[in-house]
């Protein structure tokens, strides 16, 4: 592996990408950039990276799955400042890109900041949380972000774009569904120092009560979050993991009721526009004998079947073929169409 060090950025050639995405699996980028001062992204683009089709732009690793070698060069932001812009009974933080996304949630409640506390131990960086549009517990991260800066590679300009410019969807938005346009390098969140608990997800209101707390404090309602997910969700840093790997199926309220009909078991949840339905893919999955599958070492963990597990030893390969006929198996019996929420490198779903 050679590197080189230059104004606001490293590079390094055949660099293994094992340590930098949860999975574990092994991966090799032809060239890492390392960016310590997004300033330099003008300069990058408009030489060292000439094309935005061989360009993967790396966060924490935690939600993508290598199937192959990194087409081309890989980009890792690491500029980590955060701070207040505007304050208030709402406040306007700023975080880099590079920030990594539980210390952030954790940085906003140390501040008397509320807003993020359900969506505390997500893996992954403040960066990818718009390109997701983060969420769990009820809430997504979408309902707290004011801004998102980013570097726009078909202009070469910076932009900042204003939230209701991002076309955020369930886990979806505008950078990702043109991922080879926008490097997002910092984003804005608007966030209330008055507290008002979000408590409607199954689950929080029980451990809240489990923890002896009548009347919550939003610390405490993150940490509610972090027993549940600790119980349910294996560590990355000991099982390989992407957290969740399939997306819930998003179905129309009359397809909801011939599938309840036809199975009286199944969660139903209605949809963020009203008149559609969520399904549990988790429940599908395991209806399909999945959970604790395990061949060799690629699996589904015991305790969550929306999460496929490296045992230690698993390829990027071995796990989305695992992936593949998870999915099968779920159309097969259900009629319903699952979409990993990963990105794929080096391979189609």
């Amino acid at each position: 592996m050679t590197a080189g060090i230059r104004n606001g950025y490293r590079i390094a050639g055949n660099a293994p990408l094992d340590a930098r995405n949860t999975f574990g699996v092994r991966a090799i980028a032809p060239t890492l950039v390392e960016v310590t001062d997004t300033a330099a992204l003008p300069e990058l683009f408009g030489s060292l990276v000439p094309s935005a089709a061989s360009t993967l732009v790396l966060g924490g690793g935690s939600n993508l799955l290598f199937a192959g070698d990194a087409p081309g060069v890989v980009l890792a932001l690491q500029a980590r400042c955060i701070r207040i812009i505007e304050d208030g009974a709402r406040a306007i933080v700023r975080a880099d890109a590079g920030v990594v996304w539980h210390e952030f949630v954790l940085w906003t409640l140390e501040h008397d900041l509320t807003g993020l506390e359900n969506l505390a131990l997500i893996p992954g960086t403040v960066g990818a949380a718009p390109i997701q549009n983060i969420g769990a517990y009820g809430v997504e991260v979408r309902e707290c972000i004011h801004a998102v800066e980013a570097f726009d590679r078909a202009s070469g300009r910076f932009v900042r774009l204003a939230a209701d410019a991002c076309a955020f969807a369930y886990r979806d938005s505008l950078f990702k569904r043109d991922p080879d346009r926008y490097v997002v390098t910092a984003v804005e969140f608007a966030l209330s120092r008055r507290f008002e608990p979000r408590l409607g997800y199954a689950g929080i209101e029980d451990e809240l009560r489990a923890m002896g707390v009548g009347t919550p404090r939003a610390s405490q309602v993150a940490e509610a979050v972090i027993r549940i997910r600790r119980r349910k969700l294996p560590d990355p840093a000991v099982l390989g993991n992407a957290g969740s790997f399939f997306k819930n199926p998003v179905v129309s309220e009359r397809v909801a009721a011939e599938l309840h009909a036809a199975h009286p078991g199944m969660p139903l949840f209605r949809g963020a526009d009203g008149s559609s339905c969520k399904l549990s893919a988790a429940w599908l999955i395991d209806q399909c004998g999945w959970k604790g599958h395990r061949e060799g070492d690629a699996g589904v963990a015991p305790a969550h079947a929306l999460v496929l597990v490296n045992y230690g030893g698993a390829t990027g390969p071995q796990l989305l073929d695992l992936a593949r006929r998870i999915a099968a198996s779920v159309r097969a019996r259900f009629g319903l169409g699952l979409e990993p929420e990963p990105r794929i490198v080096g391979a189609a779903w």
